[in-house]
């Protein structure tokens, strides 16, 4: 099992909006930056599970935590002419970027950014290292478990 964080724009898709629906899954599309889509493509799988992060709000930082619940597979937003997340340079044969499904697995109580930066132990935290703007990263398990209970408290 390996464990990530995934940032979202509450207005996007938000931890409300999950758990209004924890038992259905919700495609993550729309991503497209390549090392983000490497990280869910090569190595993200069924049963990892990510900290949620809102982010782009009023109150930015960890707020629960999701399940992904499929494999990799091509985000179908790519081959749509006209939307916003098209890319003509993808092909049904040669996709370019590529999705998975999260469902909801807890709320927790807001970890803002100021929290995350105060933490010692939480120094290696790839959200934290200047100029992060990556929408997907991975989370040593150490510091997703010191999260999780944060959450919880």
């Amino acid at each position: 099992m390996r464990y990530w964080l995934m940032k979202s724009e509450p207005h996007d898709v938000s931890i409300d909006d999950l758990s209004a629906r924890p038992d259905t899954p919700i495609a993550w599309t729309g991503v497209r930056n390549y090392q983000a889509r490497n990280f869910m493509r090569d190595q993200m799988g069924m049963g990892d599970l990510a900290l949620f992060y809102h982010s782009g709000c009023k109150d930015i930082g960890v707020v629960g935590v999701v399940e992904i619940v499929s494999n990799a597979y091509p985000d179908p937003t790519q081959f749509v002419p006209g939307a916003y997340y098209f890319d003509p340079k993808a092909t049904q044969e040669t996709p370019r970027w590529f999705s998975v499904d999260i469902r909801f697995a807890s709320k927790g109580t807001l970890i803002p950014m100021a929290a995350l930066r105060a933490e010692p132990d939480l120094a290696e935290l790839r959200i934290l290292a200047k100029g992060s703007r990556l929408s997907i990263t991975p989370v040593e398990r150490a510091d997703f478990l010191l999260l999780q209970k944060w959450l919880a408290a």
